[in-house]
């Protein structure tokens, strides 16, 4: 029983990891960054495979954490996707790496590495390992230069950003 609830805990210590290099951003003001982000581009999952115009809206929540609506439209269905999820800090609040759950106990790590910090106007993301990545504006489109720099730099940290999806916002 011990071995069972020891790995149990290595489990899901694991989910909630850093990968090599990737640093939280520090100086982070939650006030900031709530409300709508639009999803930009992102690796392939199959929890948002097919889902065009993706959002996410994060809001305060009672216990002191944050609520996360994530919302897509799934073309091959013709319909809307929610999932609402809650997320905590793991360390500091003024530090950008968050553990977050859609389905109840199990939390993955949500890592902001990179962010507007003067507008929060855009936000990369970093899951527990380089196969998760998501690139975040507050508008539907980004500057193009902008998004090339971004991911240019997502590159340099070893995401594989030629396995990008550039999600169709209208």
């Amino acid at each position: 029983m011990k071995k069972l609830l020891l790995l149990s805990v290595l489990v899901l210590a694991g989910c909630v990891g850093r990968p090599e290099n990737i640093v939280p951003v520090s100086n982070f003001d939650t006030t900031r960054y709530l409300g709508k982000w639009y999803e930009i581009a992102r690796l392939d999952h199959s929890f948002e495979r097919g889902l065009s115009q993706v959002t996410a809206d994060y809001s305060l929540r009672q216990d002191g954490g944050l609520k996360v609506l994530n919302r897509g439209y799934k073309d091959a269905d013709a319909v809307w996707k929610d999932a609402e999820g809650k997320a905590y800090f793991v360390d500091k609040k003024d530090v950008g790496y968050l553990k977050v759950s859609f389905f109840g106990p199990f939390y993955g790590s949500y890592i902001v590495f990179d962010l507007d910090q003067q507008d929060y106007s855009y936000s990369m993301i970093s899951g527990p390992d380089k196969s998760y990545f998501w690139l975040l504006s507050r508008t539907p489109t980004m500057d193009p230069a902008l998004q090339q720099r971004l991911i240019g730099k997502a590159a340099g940290l070893g995401f594989d950003t030629s396995k990008l999806i550039y999600v169709k916002q209208n």
